[in-house]
């Protein structure tokens, strides 16, 4: 079964979509919300809203998207957790001699945008170090062959990484060798490192959530190296069900952590709960799709993202498989924004603290996309 079959939801009303906008508006200075829609919403009519070209976010080859818009931009903010990402990456020796590309990629700015209801700027870095390490693990274990990835090697990589966020604890003659190995890689140290800030800030049910949905997200790495080794393209849908797992959901996980306070862990563990976290970060991720499909274009590799998939399975222009990908992208967000606002009509204070979190994520994400330097191509696929 898709993951669109699975998640089909009944469409928004206006009033559903309204109320959830007054739901998730939280934070103190409100910025200007994204329209409310005028057409059919809620997943399976997507295709009815495609009646033709979607205005271009400027000069990204990306439609524009249906997205919060980000709550705050704070240059100076963004800066000072930049500065001390880089420094912690030049101490430790993660992207030795590549740092250019960890600054370019501003990652400082990425936390500033999508956790605005925090300003302590070690907060941010302790988010920024964790999604730091979890994006060189993709770089250094599994697509990028100038740093070492090989899918012959991928799971004996990720199996020993996890150990660095989930300690072994082998018979006493082995601890040295364990250690060893920890120190050895710069990826393991990078994630020892972020999870033992991060733990400055979280209780233990926060951290064992956090491992969890790394230990997916590994998953994901496993499964898209499989597709590399074997040289295969997924299926549409077999890319859609990846794509919930090889997510921002680590990302996301850590909004309370950021923000001050504890989401129950039986709250987070809700399968409604799940189910929204889970879209929303999905969605996330395909904005990543969106705004990084012209530098893959240009990749020797085998590259994976929503457009390139849905463009070989059915066979249509780069461009309508753009058109098509933004559309799944926003009945995702669009029913996110429904059941979040059931959820927090019934749920604690920290769960509604915590969904507008996640829509404040949403906006901050899709900011730093359109911006980062990572991402920028002169390239538009036609």
């Amino acid at each position: 079964m898709s993951l669109l079959s699975r998640i089909a939801a009944p469409a928004a009303r206006h009033d559903v979509a309204r109320l959830v906008a007054a739901l998730l508006a939280e934070h103190p200075e409100p910025a200007k919300r994204s329209a409310l829609p005028t057409g059919p919403t809620g997943l399976g009519t997507s295709a009815a809203r495609i009646t033709s070209r979607r205005k271009e976010a400027a000069g990204t080859g990306v439609p524009e998207l249906y997205c919060p818009p980000a709550l705050r931009d704070d240059p100076a903010l963004a800066e000072e957790v930049n500065v001390r990402l880089l420094a912690w990456a030049e101490e430790i020796g993660l992207y030795s001699g590549r740092l250019d590309r960890v600054r370019a990629a501003d990652f400082g700015r990425l936390m500033m945008l999508a956790h605005p209801d925090t300003d302590d700027p070690d907060r941010l870095l302790a988010a920024g170090k964790c999604a730091l390490a979890e994006w060189a693990t993709d770089d250094y274990y599994c697509d990028d062959e100038t740093m070492g990835s090989a899918p012959a090697l991928l799971g004996a990589h990720l199996g020993v990484a996890y150990a660095a966020i989930d300690p072994a604890h082998p018979p006493l003659r082995y601890v040295p060798a364990v250690e060893q190995a920890m120190r050895d890689d710069p990826v393991r140290t990078a994630l020892r490192s972020a999870f033992a800030h991060m733990a400055r800030y979280a209780d233990p049910s926060q951290l064992a959530r956090l491992r969890h949905e790394v230990a997916v997200l590994f998953v994901g790495y496993g499964q898209e190296g499989s597709w590399r080794f074997q040289g295969r393209m997924p299926a549409v849908w077999e890319y859609l069900a990846h794509r919930q797992i090889n997510s921002f959901v680590p990302c996301v996980a850590m909004t309370d952590m950021v923000g001050g306070y504890v989401l129950p862990a039986a709250e987070y563990a809700d399968p409604r709960v799940r189910r929204a976290v889970t879209m929303a970060s999905t969605a996330a991720t395909l904005v990543n799709d969106l705004y990084s499909m012209a530098k893959e274009h240009h990749s020797d590799s085998v590259e994976f993202n929503l457009p390139t998939v849905i463009a070989a399975e059915e066979g249509c222009t780069p461009r309508a498989a753009i058109e098509r990908s933004a559309a799944i992208h926003d009945e995702l967000v669009r029913t996110f924004e429904t059941e979040a606002a059931a959820l927090a009509v019934t749920g604690s204070p920290q769960l509604r603290r915590f969904l507008a979190g996640v829509w404040a994520w949403l906006g901050g994400n899709r900011a730093w996309h359109s911006g980062s330097r990572r991402y920028t191509s002169a390239a538009t696929p036609s």
